[in-house]
């Protein structure tokens, strides 16, 4: 199963590419600012994350419809951000921060909803915040990581949400923590290869600098 889902998640991202370019369009002829997309796709998150707390009937169900409708909210904010123009980096800041903030909420509610083993669901949580710390500490010296890994936030959480609706959230969540090691561990790779040729850059840079002083 965790070959499948490595080759479907692989395949994912390009496949799609053309459709969110078509809705990101459609979304932003309403007028609409992106915050707002991220505001409404934090809000659902949050809603499904109570609904898997509760343990409610068809609670799996409910809950993984409404984290597959926060995922594409998640990804309409910033299609209209790029369709408008209006990307920024406050726009950046809140959806990133509301991104871990719904992430965390969603495992949160797996975990107080008995739907997986509590160690499990802990061990989701550290490697998927490990995975976004890995991101921000390359981001620092310029070295981008969007789109390297198998397991983004967008990949993880389409797991769980499939997954659980047909009543395997305990072999989603297992899904979910090998991904998310493997991409750690491509992340921390790239970053290693890449950041001998960002300091050497940085040493150029400061060279010519201190010989025009």
């Amino acid at each position: 199963m965790v070959f499948w889902v490595y080759f479907v998640l692989n395949n994912l991202r390009e496949s799609l590419r053309p459709a969110l370019e078509k809705v990101g369009k459609g979304f932003a002829a309403t007028g609409l600012s992106p915050n707002f997309w991220t505001v409404v796709g934090l809000v659902i998150a949050l809603a499904s994350a109570v609904v898997y707390g509760m343990g409610m009937e068809f609670g799996l169900i409910i809950g993984g419809i409404l984290l597959l409708v926060s995922g594409f909210f998640d990804m309409v904010d910033g299609q209209v951000a790029r369709v408008t123009g209006k990307t920024s980096k406050k726009g950046e800041y809140l959806d990133s921060m509301f991104d871990k903030i719904s992430e965390v909420a969603i495992f949160l509610g797996i975990l107080v909803g008995g739907y997986a083993e509590p160690y499990l669901v802990l061990l989701a949580i550290t490697l998927s915040l490990l995975v976004s710390y890995a991101r921000a500490k390359s981001d620092l010296i310029n070295i981008k990581l969007q789109g390297i890994g198998i397991g983004e936030r967008a990949e993880r959480l389409l797991v769980i949400a499939i997954i659980g609706i047909i009543g395997f959230m305990d072999y989603a969540v297992i899904i979910v923590i090998i991904i998310a090691g493997i991409t750690l561990i491509q992340r921390m790779i790239f970053t290693t290869k890449n950041i001998e040729e960002w300091l050497y850059f940085h040493y150029i840079i400061n060279s010519r600098e201190k010989s025009n002083w």
